[in-house]
């Protein structure tokens, strides 16, 4: 194995431990064009707020304990493949499948419905179906993505859920619709998750700028690819974003920003190198209420010019009630609607003698 940077410096945890074990689209966002950078700006002193210190050292202690538990042959395999993978820059035109999916016609928006066991305080409700039940239902209404978060902190869930979503999905195979790729969104601060996710099933994962900065987000990007994994980026600023543009991202999600209006003006002066396209992604927040108001935001953020929202906490507001249960709200999302016409009611059913439930038309 030839030395790179990276076998030259300080290995991280998983690393010194795994070593001894083992002795374009039709739709896309690309508003200022200009030539590509030749590497990401990857300043040593990239600072990190301290609440992205205090989450990324308790996901390293986390980590931690995972590997002196000892990881898989498996894991560690796809590790080696890591570390032996060249450390070239992994900027490139090409589109992934994920971003493919994730890019649709101008004027139309995709789903990323995301799985979690736990929800934010929201109080709507208890207990969550179990991966192997809401993932048809994701399918069936038309997302295009199903995201796990797979942090058991923040999400409830683990790499067990990531699995079983992913032999979910492949029971579909040959179906229409299809399996739907699956994304392990866990707060990556080490190569091994992303070796992880792909001994998992998964086809992408998620980076948290804000927590690992942009040498890791370069390096994580480079460490995926070499898995043939695609990554989000979640970035919560116009800096950012553009950051993240800058280290090779193709699909950025604007992650903790509430409101419409603050999520667009992280993207609304995004520079993308002439030659690449980066999908943009809108996280909704769930609005503590019982009304469907992210209906309307999704409907906002289309307009807007993002490709994608991504879905979490709202999507189980309402538990499993007829008319808003997950599959009614992601089909909602997904209408043609505007919100000068129509106000957000969940839409249910699918095929002849469907019903909508989109409010009342203004004459």
């Amino acid at each position: 194995m030839r030395p790179s940077k990276r076998s030259l410096s300080r290995p991280s945890v998983a690393i010194a431990i795994a070593l001894t074990t083992l002795s374009a689209p039709t739709h896309c966002f690309a508003p200022i064009a200009r030539p590509a950078s030749p590497t990401a700006q990857t300043s040593s002193t990239t600072s990190l707020n301290a609440l992205g210190v205090f989450v990324r050292k308790a996901k390293e202690a986390d980590v931690l304990k995972y590997c002196q538990e000892g990881p898989s042959d498996s894991v560690l395999a796809l590790l080696k493949q890591i570390k032996d993978a060249n450390d070239d820059d992994a900027t490139t035109n090409e589109v992934g499948e994920l971003q493919s999916l994730l890019t649709k016609r101008k004027g139309t928006i995709t789903i990323v419905a995301e799985y979690k066991r736990k929800l934010e305080g929201s109080g709507f409700l208890s207990e969550i179906l179990p991966p192997e039940t809401l993932s048809p239902v994701f399918r069936e209404f038309g997302a295009a993505a199903v995201a796990v978060l797979a942090d058991e902190r923040t999400g409830g869930c683990s790499y067990d859920d990531v699995v079983a979503m992913v032999a979910e999905q492949k029971e579909a195979q040959g179906e229409v619709p299809g399996p739907l790729p699956v994304i392990s969104s866990d707060l990556i601060v080490d190569e091994i998750q992303i070796a992880r996710a792909a001994d998992a099933g998964a086809k992408a994962v998620t980076v948290t700028y804000e927590v690992v900065g942009v040498e890791k987000v370069t390096q994580f990007i480079k460490d995926a690819k070499a898995l043939g994994l695609e990554v989000i980026v979640n970035v919560n600023s116009a800096e950012e974003a553009q950051g993240a543009v800058d280290a090779g991202a193709s699909i950025i999600s604007i992650t903790g920003v509430d409101g419409v209006d603050g999520k667009y003006a992280a993207i609304e002066s995004l520079s993308v190198p002439e030659g690449r396209s980066v999908c943009t992604v809108a996280n909704i927040l769930a609005k503590d209420n019982k009304a469907l108001e992210e209906v309307e935001e999704a409907w906002m953020c289309r307009d807007k010019g993002f490709n994608c929202v991504w879905v979490s906490d709202a999507l189980y507001k309402s538990g499993i009630d007829p008319t808003e249960h997950p599959g009614a709200i992601i089909n909602s999302m997904k209408a043609k609607s505007s919100v000068k016409y129509a106000s957000p009611k969940a839409r249910s059913g699918k095929g002849e003698g469907a019903r909508e439930y989109l409010g009342d038309i203004m004459m």
